[in-house]
């Protein structure tokens, strides 16, 4: 089969397809023809370094396909299903070998590129909106919470606006285009903001100079100072990404300062290591999905082969929505 290779860390152009033998799964292991894999910035930051990863491999976690072969102690009627995965290492290719367990039924009327794109970020939204932090809609006694998404128009960014914007509150978010800007919005953003240092000072206007209640940041060096900025009192700074560099040492006595803020480093794999949490949010998920009180937009799609333009093109904040490889 074909697979995309690291065999050392550095820019896009270290992603070469090669060919491999066909991998057979395991115990308790599916081996699906993948129809899509999701690219997400995670795959950057370990292709370049920047988070730790042992060479060579085959990058890549998220997918959807199906289902070829089973391993030992999995069932055999699984053959023939469509999953979608989120924690499968070795995606970048044309057969995955995914942890049963972890692999999620594609509803029907959902396509390999969407379901491959909706597990991750989708989780990912979840998590941060009902894990990490916890605001609040509208209630008969309080107007809910307002909150701060940097990179609006991103994956993540969309799902979390419609995800948010669903319970009713109020979303802001960040974008660096026109284009981008009509995507947050139709993804229920009640105010779009153009990158850049008057940031914090724009949405403490919107906020009759309060700020807000919580901001989700997956840029990191370039937009958190404006994230601390644009903080209410008691507020909460969530740090998920890093798509402009890690964030430079930080002296947490400025949280005093700044209101008694918390700012928290989250992970995914700490809100989904629980099986019976998995379930809970996947199933939500993928069922908002189905039912499209979720529209995972799938905005640039690339042949496997074409991975090292796909990564360029991510870390150059030309994509919008999701990116996917079709092998």
């Amino acid at each position: 089969m074909k697979a995309i290779h690291v065999t050392a860390h550095g820019g896009p152009e270290v992603l070469r397809s090669v060919d491999v033998d066909d991998p057979t799964p395991g115990p308790g292991q599916l081996a699906v023809r993948v129809g899509a894999v999701g690219i997400n910035f995670i795959d950057t930051y370990l292709r370049s370094g920047l988070y730790p990863s042992q060479t060579p491999y085959v990058p890549g976690s998220e997918g959807a396909g199906t289902v070829v072969a089973v391993g030992e102690g999995v069932d055999e009627s699984r053959v023939g299903s469509r999953v979608a995965w989120s924690d499968a290492p070795g995606s970048y290719a044309e057969i995955a070998l995914v942890t049963a367990a972890r692999a999620v039924p594609v509803p029907d009327g959902v396509s390999d590129p969407v379901a491959a794109s909706a597990l991750l970020q989708g989780l990912t939204a979840h998590y941060l909106l009902d894990g990490s932090a916890h605001p609040q809609g509208p209630t008969a006694d309080t107007p809910g919470d307002t909150i701060l998404v940097h990179a609006g128009a991103g994956g993540v960014g969309l799902v979390l606006t419609q995800m948010a914007a669903a319970r009713g509150i109020r979303v802001i978010t960040t974008v660096s285009t026109d284009a981008k800007e009509e995507l947050s919005r139709t993804a229920g953003a009640s105010e779009v903001l153009r990158y850049g240092d008057h940031v914090a000072d724009t949405v403490r206007e919107l906020t009759d100079g309060a700020g807000v209640a919580v901001v989700y940041d997956g840029v990191g060096a370039d937009t958190f100072e404006q994230s601390l900025r644009s903080t209410r009192v008691r507020g909460t700074v969530v740090l998920f990404g890093a798509a402009s560099g890690p964030v430079p040492p930080f002296d947490l006595q400025r949280l005093n300062g700044l209101g008694s803020l918390s700012v928290t480093r989250p992970t995914l794999a700490n809100f989904v290591s629980d099986p019976d949490e998995f379930a809970w949010r996947s199933g939500e998920v993928m069922s908002a999905v189905a039912q499209g009180r979720v529209d995972v937009r799938v905005g640039n799609s690339y042949a496997l082969a074409d991975a090292e333009q796909a990564h360029r093109d991510l870390e150059a904040r030309a994509t919008t929505g999701s990116v996917v490889l079709i092998p």
